[in-house]
């Protein structure tokens, strides 16, 4: 972080005293440097660190020129509004709209005039805009490519073009449109590029467009995410809904944000907390933009605490008060857990990022953490009691009900003291507390033992000490098409033991070598003692190496007992899978189609 410097515009300085900032992010600092205020800039750093603001200090020297420190002092400079002196595009509507917004209250007592052109809103109403002067637009390429071709936009007079997340828009295929857009730029303005990386297109975009461009690189700009406390949870993949409702009542952050995969996860998860007594809403891609903005508009307000989102909802948007990130589902890779946790911890502000890891995911939950650089803490879901003994401290610290009591107050207390007894009266108050809060879940929790940090695949045998594991025999091979995946689900779902605990599998022709955790072999021995005659039968041996003895009873007996086939068998044939019917055959080998 670095203090606001006096050569800053001064009412730039001054609009970010009032929205509370003391300090400037790496990224900001570094933008607003005076030795590159007539410099094209090619910037890359991380979501969440103050970028938007970034790029409207360095956009200052190109819109106000004639006040810059010690040339005009306080006076603003911007002409009248006409065709617009500075262009912002974004990959997104909700990005482009957010830009708007962190412009306005940054540009207020400049007197700048800002207008959006996005994709699902009123192109006429944007026309009309741009029709009576603006100096500011912000827009997606799709919709101003759209008011180029049209002649509604006019850039022929652009002082400064920025491209905020150019990677993005590279990705989803705007490139064509980024080129049409900065061909109609005059030659003499500075182009400033956003990107949270730099591959080569990126690179070869800013070789096309821009001249002795200055390239920023905050490698070390963390400020977005280390004010951002990363857990993960383990999770029964069941209970995963009720392990979100106990984490937004455990933390009762103002706004919260879970994040699900798919548009039918959204919608499940946002009845759930509805049902549950939440007020929530719903981001994803089957809502048109009005529906969004309502959406946006309600967090933004206290109408809704919760919005639950699908990746490509939720990019660039930007919630003050926003706490809390909770992934319901697991990020596709890292860039994307970095993306959604830098929806919290922003710009200075403290957030909490919790990752719900279901036992057999947890793999892929210690690769994402370690590709994106993070080492997360681990941590058990609030229980039910958790939750009650957290409302029982909030209850005796909270002073708001004791606040401006009135005489009225006062008299009626009084009445009730007269007619009820103490105990009664607090009681009924502590009814009244929590029938406004959402119930918390029954959760049965997982050990905290299971979240193994990266590389612990399965229990080890410490060096030199006594083995961990105990070895088991059971009666089933490969005669039985026995296979480690079915092997694997009969002891997790019959032999009562986690994948943690199981060690290796050696499957030969009638017999199979399995090896089980010893803080789990008794239970195992326990739950497989008694087999229906239909069911496998396990016994314990010293070693596998030796030749097996078989105590499993006589042959006759083992051939007439049933045992379950593990290879996943189709019920039908492939005629049948296919709707053919299989040719008539008349005769042997006669008479064939």
């Amino acid at each position: 972080m670095t203090e606001l410097s006096p050569l800053l515009h001064p009412l730039l300085a001054q609009a970010l005293r009032r929205k509370g900032y003391d300090t400037l992010t790496a990224v900001q600092a570094a933008v607003a440097d005076p030795k590159l205020w007539d410099r094209d800039m090619l910037v890359s750093s991380k979501t969440g660190s103050g970028k938007t603001v970034a790029y409207g200090l360095g956009m200052a020297s190109a819109l106000l020129p004639d006040s810059l420190p010690g040339e005009g002092g306080n006076r603003p400079v911007l002409p009248p509004a006409g065709k617009p002196l500075a262009l912002i595009i974004a990959p997104t509507r909700e990005l482009a709209l957010q830009v708007q917004r962190e412009l306005r209250w940054l540009y207020e007592e400049t007197g700048a005039i800002i207008t959006s052109c996005v994709g699902g809103m009123d192109q006429r109403a944007e026309r009309r805009h741009l029709e009576r002067g603006v100096h500011i637009v912000v827009g997606t390429p799709g919709r101003l490519v759209d008011h180029l071709s049209r002649g509604a936009l006019h850039l022929d007079e652009l002082a400064v073009a920025v491209l905020d997340e150019a990677d993005e828009m590279l990705d989803l295929g705007f490139r064509e449109d980024l080129e049409l857009i900065l061909a109609a730029t005059p030659p003499t303005r500075r182009t400033l590029l956003f990107s949270a990386t730099l591959p080569k297109g990126i690179v070869a975009l800013a070789t096309r467009f821009q001249r002795n461009a200055a390239r920023i690189e905050v490698a070390t700009d963390v400020a977005g995410h280390s004010d951002i406390e990363h857990r993960a949870a383990l999770v029964r993949p069941n209970a995963i809904e009720k392990g979100v409702v106990n984490l937004l009542r455990q933390t009762e952050s103002p706004a919260a944000l879970v994040f699900s995969n798919t548009r039918e996860a959204v919608r499940r998860m946002h009845a759930t907390l509805i049902e549950r007594g939440f007020s929530a809403v719903i981001l994803s891609g089957e809502l048109g933009q009005h529906e969004r903005n309502q959406a946006l508009q309600a967090l933004r307000d206290g109408r809704a605490r919760v919005c639950i989102a699908t990746d490509v909802a939720a990019r660039g948007i930007d919630l003050p008060h926003l706490g809390l990130v909770i992934h319901a589902d697991l990020p596709h890779d890292s860039e994307v857990l970095q993306h959604r946790s830098g929806r919290t911890g922003r710009a200075g502000r403290k957030g909490i990022s919790v990752m719900l890891v279901p036992p057999s995911r947890r793999g892929k939950a210690n690769r994402l953490y370690a590709e994106g650089g993070i080492t997360p803490l681990w941590v058990a879901l609030p229980s039910a009691d958790d939750i009650r003994a957290l409302d029982r401290t909030r209850v005796l610290g909270d002073e708001t009900p004791f606040a401006d009591l009135t005489d009225d107050d006062r008299d009626m207390a009084a009445a009730l003291l007269a007619s009820r007894p103490a105990e009664e009266i607090a009681a009924a108050l502590a009814r009244v507390f929590r029938s406004r809060l959402p119930e918390p879940e029954e959760i049965d929790p997982l050990p905290l033992d299971d979240s193994r940090p990266p590389g612990k695949s399965r229990l080890e045998k410490p060096a030199g000490g006594p083995a961990q594991f105990r070895w088991f025999e059971l009666n089933v091979g490969r005669q039985d098409r026995a296979e480690p995946k079915g092997i694997l689900r009969m002891l997790t779902r019959s032999g009562g033991v986690e994948r943690r605990h199981i060690g290796g599998i050696r499957i030969h022709d009638r017999t199979c070598h399995v090896e089980i955790a010893m803080e789990a072999a008794d239970r195992f021995q326990k739950r497989t003692a008694n087999p229906a005659p239909d069911e496998i039968r396990v016994r314990p041996i010293d070693q596998p190496g030796a030749k097996p003895k078989r105590d499993f009873g006589s042959k006759q007996a083992r051939n007439e007992t049933s045992k379950p086939v593990f290879r996943e068998e189709r019920s039908e044939s492939k005629a049948e899978r296919t709707g053919k019917k299989r040719p008539k055959h008349k005769g042997k080998g006669k008479g064939r189609a």
